[in-house]
């Protein structure tokens, strides 16, 4: 069935009242279906057509789609490798368009370290099968057979002669379903895939060019600021308008509900009418925060909650001999992404059309919600990502692309760019959730351990834009006739959400891994990197290590003992050997090492971290000197961004784990500033190698987030070598440091 008759035929079922789910469908009363398509891999299975993904363009060169976003990571660059390789035609001159609602395919969000596995994968199964498509064409004009042929940069040789890709390019088909059945090419014949090249995003950010989207600049553009409630659940009750919109500059002032906003011609002048917006607006507030810690966590076990059992295998109880148990709590406290540029976006509304340039990492999520919120046409709608200076996970850049629509509603046709201030940033993005993790585990005669239970306490890892019936925009919830909050189900495993990680990759004969989801959300939470991995990663293998020492057993060897998975194995194995590790090595009281691995997601990479640390006994200040990481992402694209991603994660674990914690009272965020939420500086950040294990003929595994779970674990573990004592509590503040250190008389007093 060609495209037309399909498309026509679903547009009949969807009249005739049919269920359409995604490429498959169902007529209530007629027991005959049409089987649903084969799938396909990677991201092509939701965007099936080649031409939505490359354009071979009459110059030669090549223009690639993708629904990814650049955030620093290097995907553009590392899926311009690929299309080079599937292709045959020089790096150099292949374009990238990336998250456009008016030009890419819809890949959702660019999160989870998925960008490779999926994006990357659907992209070499569209280039390959378009190459073949390029050589069908170019055998019949020689008057050779395609697998006679050779492909150089683009140009095709053989037979009679040559031809080039962009003389075949009017010929070449591509608007056509995408089948999956040619193969992409072998690890053997790879060119740059394996490779490591410049990124194409650094230069402009090294030499100053307009690389963010807090830089752009338009014709005719005005600066927006808005102007928060000082609490979570504040009403306005009034404010001086007059006042505002008499200030020097002042273009447009905004008021919808709770909303409050203003544009200038100047961006100090939007930042003086915020100000003096923000000094007249009378608010009433309530104090209904919870208890800040330590309080807080025995608060967080005591609140309503969807609980689960989310993996659980039970094996009889061993035999006769002694067996010991051992139990240990940990908690992670509320920690922002603390993104250097506060989240900003341009919008533009002009004759009916909402235009908005932005940092998501999820346009057309994005488009989606704010359709939500304006009720206006989705056609109308278009979300254009540009990178944001700081942006990972979800932070307040999808808020602040409405703030600027809304905004823009009132300047007559003229762009506004709207940034959040540095206290907008602190007091009102989505932070990483607060948990609990209850751990309990028996040992036998042997040393091994026979029965496992991980507990989680946790509220929501994600609530992000995504497609139901709430609103997960700040404004929206603020506006005269508010679009409430979606409810936030957790992300099931098995990637999972505040469980992420919690079930062990390691071989126990019995295990129980129990959620305690609180949907309740006092606190705004959502997607901090690495959602709940970063916290279970960080209890289970400090208790690992605290078993470890429990049965006499070196922590390698112990983790070797209950890991059956060879490739999990080679990674403890190489982070080891390349560490210079040697088993009952003690610390000296003030310098330690420590060990932890993870897979991450338990589908992703496979990272091992070994961390050395320095503690001050006197000031509580702990350093992490050095970090030894041993990574297996399967086939590696790019090895220097596959590092780089590596030495990201670990550099930013060791800041939250040293760190970053968010305070509040019961009534506001009190952490409003740097000076409020340190992070690590340049002369903290430790020394990383990373060394990788490449599996060319694996599929990509993705790394983004692989390396914060283990890298906590192993500064724990190393504080414990160091020292001798445990910390369970994040962050490892210099107070919290000092207290555990003291004798235990000096705690008691």
């Amino acid at each position: 069935m060609n495209t037309t008759t399909r498309n026509s035929r679903r547009n009949f079922l969807k009249t005739a009242g049919a269920i359409v789910v995604g490429f498959s469908w169902s007529v209530p009363g007629v027991l005959a279906q049409q089987a649903s398509p084969a799938r396909l891999p990677g991201s092509l299975n939701n965007n099936r057509m080649l031409d939505g993904w490359l354009r071979i363009n009459a110059d030669g060169t090549v223009t690639v789609f993708t629904g990814k976003c650049e955030l620093g990571q290097g995907i553009l660059t590392a899926l311009a490798q690929i299309a080079s390789d599937e292709l045959d035609v020089a790096y150099e001159r292949i374009e990238m368009v990336s998250a456009d609602t008016a030009r890419t395919p819809d890949e959702g969000m660019t999160a989870g370290s998925q960008s490779v596995e999926n994006s990357g994968t659907a992209l070499r199964y569209a280039c390959a099968e378009a190459r073949q498509i390029l050589l069908g064409l170019a055998a019949a004009k020689l008057g050779a057979s395609a697998d006679r042929l050779t492909v150089s940069d683009g140009t095709i040789s053989g037979g009679s002669g040559k031809v080039t890709y962009a003389e075949l390019a009017r010929e070449a088909n591509l608007k056509r379903e995408a089948t999956a059945q040619v193969k992409p090419k072998p690890a053997t014949q790879h060119k740059m895939i394996g490779k490591s090249v410049q990124r194409r995003d650094i230069p402009s950010k090294v030499t100053g060019g307009r690389s963010y989207v807090q830089d752009m600049r338009l014709p005719g553009m005005v600066f927006g600021r808005v102007v928060r409630p000082p609490s979570f659940r504040a009403q306005l009750a009034s404010f001086d308008e007059s006042a505002i919109k008499s200030m020097p500059g002042v273009v447009a002032v905004v008021r919808d509900g709770n909303f409050l906003g203003v544009a200038a011609e100047r961006e100090e002048q939007a930042i003086k009418a915020a100000q003096a917006l923000r000094a007249s607006a009378k608010w009433n507030e309530s104090p209904d925060l919870p208890p800040s810690a330590p309080e807080l966590f025995e608060h967080l076990q005591k609140m309503r909650s969807q609980d689960s059992v989310v993996n659980q295998k039970v094996a009889a109880a061993p035999a006769g001999g002694k067996v010991v148990t051992h139990d240990a709590t940990y908690t992670r406290p509320y920690q922002a992404h603390a993104t250097m540029g506060p989240s900003c976006a341009v919008a533009q509304v002009r004759d009916g059309k909402y235009q908005v340039w932005t940092h998501s990492q999820g346009v057309f999520p994005l488009r989606s919600e704010i359709n939500k919120v304006l009720g206006v046409p989705i056609a109308n709608i278009t979300c254009t990502h540009v990178e944001g200076a700081g942006c990972y996970g979800h932070n307040g850049a999808d808020d602040v692309a409405l703030d600027a629509i809304l905004v823009a509603r009132a300047t007559g046709g003229r762009p506004v760019k709207l940034q959040w201030m540095r206290d907008d940033e602190f007091s009102w993005e989505p932070y990483g959730s607060a948990m609990v993790m209850k751990m309990r585990a028996r040992l036998d005669e042997s040393g091994s351990i026979v029965d496992w239970r991980h507990e989680v306490w946790s509220h929501p890892h994600s609530t992000r834009p995504i497609s139901n019936p709430g609103c997960n925009l700040l404004a929206g919830w603020h506006l005269a006739k508010p679009v409430a909050a979606a409810p936030s189900p957790n992300i099931p495993q098995p990637a999972g959400g505040a469980d992420r990680n919690a079930v062990p990759s390691y071989e126990f004969p019995s295990q129980q891994i129990v959620l305690h989801y609180i949907t309740d959300i006092p606190i705004r939470t959502s997607a901090l990197r690495t959602l709940g991995a970063y916290a279970n990663v960080f209890a289970l293998e400090s208790f690992m290590d605290e078993l470890a020492v429990a049965a006499g057993a070196d922590p390698v060897e112990f983790r070797l003992r209950h890991m059956k998975d060879p490739r999990a194995r080679a990674v403890i194995e190489t982070c080891a050997q390349k560490a210079g590790w040697k088993p009952g090595q003690k610390g000296d009281g003030s310098h330690g090492r420590g060990f932890a691995f993870s897979r991450y997601k338990n589908l992703a990479c496979y990272v091992a971290v070994v961390a050395d640390v320095e503690v001050d006994r006197r000031t509580g200040k702990v350093r992490v000197t050095k970090a030894v990481s041993a990574v297996d992402a399967g086939l590696i694209v790019n090895p220097d961004g596959l590092i780089s991603q590596i030495e990201g994660g670990i550099i930013q674990s060791a800041s939250w784990t040293l760190k970053e914690h968010v305070a509040f009272d019961r009534q506001r965020i009190t952490t409003r500033s740097w000076a409020d939420y340190p992070i690590l500086t340049f002369p903290e950040v430790p020394a990383v190698e990373v060394h990788l294990i490449n599996r060319p003929d694996e599929r990509s595994l993705g790394t983004g987030e692989g390396s914060q779970g283990p890298a906590v674990a192993a500064i724990a573990n190393a504080f414990f070598n160091a020292t001798g004592v445990r910390m369970r509590d994040l962050p490892f503040a210099p107070q919290r440091v000092k207290t555990a250190l003291a004798p235990a008389q000096t705690r008691a007093a």
